[in-house]
């Protein structure tokens, strides 16, 4: 599963450097006097959806979309567990129903009815790929982290409980440190 977390965030890396390159380049040519491009927005907003998608299944594998975590904050043992198992089965059927099945069968269409980008010339079947694609990320990472749930010993901590959060590790010990030291500083003494 790591091999195809660190994959996928590769993946997005070297989607975003492609935008930034590929909108600098629409800058330059519509600014110099050149012959302003006319595949680069349609290839920024391609990328920008292909970002966004993908980019939704790396943050349910890191745990960082938003979430109301108020209900299983306040439950613990079987309770909690209970919600959460349901939570990730929920997201495993909408994963499942909308973005595999769906964005196949949009997919699939679009092939059947060749339809192409205007300024590209691609079909559109490859572009609208990232809907089953990112789909199946989230279903492969909902099934991991039901397997994990399920195995757990312990209570496991909300996803998104403010204690555990990959982003805010250490954000506690580091204000307490900070406090701590302003203390140790004597106040500046104000002449009048």
């Amino acid at each position: 599963m790591q091999k195809i977390e660190k994959a996928l965030a590769l993946v997005l890396g070297s989607l975003l450097a492609l935008m930034v390159l590929d909108v600098t380049w629409q800058i330059l040519t519509r600014f110099l006097p050149m012959q302003p491009s006319s595949y680069t927005e349609e290839l920024a907003r391609y990328l920008l959806v292909w970002i966004g998608l993908l980019g939704g299944a790396y943050a349910y594998r890191k745990r960082s979309h938003l979430g109301i975590d108020l209900l299983t904050n306040a439950l613990h043992g079987a309770a909690r567990k209970s919600v959460q198992i349901f939570v990730v089965l929920v997201c495993f059927a909408f994963a499942a129903s909308a973005m595999v099945y769906g964005g196949a069968k949009l997919m699939l269409l679009t092939f059947e009815l060749k339809q192409y980008s205007a300024a590209l010339n691609i079909p559109m079947g490859f572009v609208y790929s990232v809907l089953p694609l990112s789909g199946l990320l989230i279903c492969l990472f909902s099934v991991d982290h039901l397997i994990e749930l399920v195995n757990a010993k312990q209570e496991l901590p909300s996803e998104f409980d403010s204690g555990v959060h990959p982003y805010t590790e250490g954000a506690e010990s580091q204000s307490v440190a900070e406090q701590k030291e302003k203390q140790k500083q004597p106040e500046a003494v104000v002449e009048a």
